[in-house]
This record gives structure tokens, C-alpha cells and sequence, in this order.
């Protein structure tokens, strides 16, 4: 359980902050840009929960929880994955679980016969922010990879892979089903 006592500790004021194993880092050290940005993403689920109810509600909870696990698994570098007693690290269970949810959703949508702009409802525009910072998450992540390839989950990656395509077929969702997408058209305004 977390306990937070006390909010500043003067710790990072000369732009130092520490990882989950002690390890002091800059504050703009790849891995801290990795895992603020998974934090952004969580900040904009936040926003789109504004517009929410029911069960998407609740997915969208859970996502809030998970991107809360990812930035702990990022915040620790390791090099066994597969050992989560030692960290808190993301699953294989919470990638399967949004690739469910993705085809659930997916079944009841008609295809699409162009790409889609954000917008639609408040909820829906609000969800494609969120996906395209956890798009920008994504590419830190995978730059974080590329320079410490044994240091971080490669479920990681995965994970925000799918979490990114998770929001575009869930904004869909809750553009009416669809009905309020917005779709593009191409050379429209020649």
C-alpha cells in the first residue's frame, strides 16, 4: 500500500529524481520522459471519465489503474521480466484483456471507408487526445528499449501498443456507435 506523508522532499530541486530502485537519474533522463508521458496519458483518460458512465467507465478505470502499473514497471529497470514479486511490472493478462475488450467493442461497429478525425462526442474527442499521447508514449518507450534493451519489459511496449488501439476503437464507441464519427475527406478542400 502507498503511503504519502509528505508531498515535496526538496529531493529534485537540482533536476534529479529517483527511479523505484533508489537509482538517481536527470529529470529528463529518456526513461522519467517514458513513463511522465505514460502519466499524461492517464491524465487524459481523467478528462475523457468526464464524459463517461456505465461500462465504459469502468474499462476506463482500469486502464487508469494500469497505466499507473506501467509507469511503476518503467520506473524500475530490471532484467527479469518475468518475476513480478520483485517489481511491479505489466502482464500478459492486461494486454489479453484489451484485445478482448478491442474485439468485443470492434464486432458491433461497422467498417470504416475512411480514416477518422478526432472528434464527435466530448468523450470521443477527448479519448483520441488520449490516444495519441499514448501513441507519443509508445515511441518513448520504444526509444527507451532501443537504449537499454535489457532494461526494459518488452510487455511494455505491447502493452501501450494496444492500449493506443484500444482508445481508437472505444472512441468509435462513444461516438454513438460510430454513427458521430468524423470521418475525413480527402482533398476536400482543394
Amino acid at each position: 500500500m502507498v503511503k504519502l506523508t509528505k508531498i515535496y522532499t526538496r529531493g529534485g530541486d537540482a533536476g534529479e529524481t529517483s527511479l523505484g530502485g533508489g537509482a538517481r537519474v536527470k529529470k529528463h533522463d529518456l526513461r522519467v520522459e517514458a513513463y511522465g508521458t505514460v502519466d499524461e496519458t492517464n491524465a487524459c483518460v481523467g478528462l475523457v471519465r468526464l464524459h463517461t458512465s456505465g461500462t465504459e467507465d469502468q474499462i476506463l478505470n482500469r486502464i487508469q489503474d494500469d497505466l499507473f502499473d506501467l509507469g511503476a514497471d518503467l520506473c524500475t529497470p530490471g532484467e527479469d521480466f518475468s518475476d513480478t514479486s520483485l517489481a511491479l511490472r505489466i502482464t500478459q493478462p492486461q494486454i489479453d484483456r484489451l484485445e478482448a475488450e478491442i474485439d468485443e467493442m470492434n464486432a458491433d461497429l461497422a467498417d470504416l471507408t475512411s480514416f477518422i478525425l478526432p472528434g464527435g462526442t466530448a468523450a470521443a474527442a477527448n479519448l483520441h487526445l488520449a490516444r495519441t499521447v499514448a501513441r507519443r508514449s509508445e515511441r518513448l518507450i520504444t526509444a527507451l528499449s532501443e537504449a537499454e534493451p535489457d532494461g526494459v519489459n518488452p510487455l511494455a511496449v505491447k502493452f501501450m501498443n494496444r492500449l493506443s488501439d484500444h482508445f481508437f476503437v472505444l472512441g468509435r464507441v462513444l461516438n454513438n456507435g460510430g454513427k458521430d464519427d468524423v470521418l475525413w475527406r480527402p482533398g476536400a478542400n482543394r
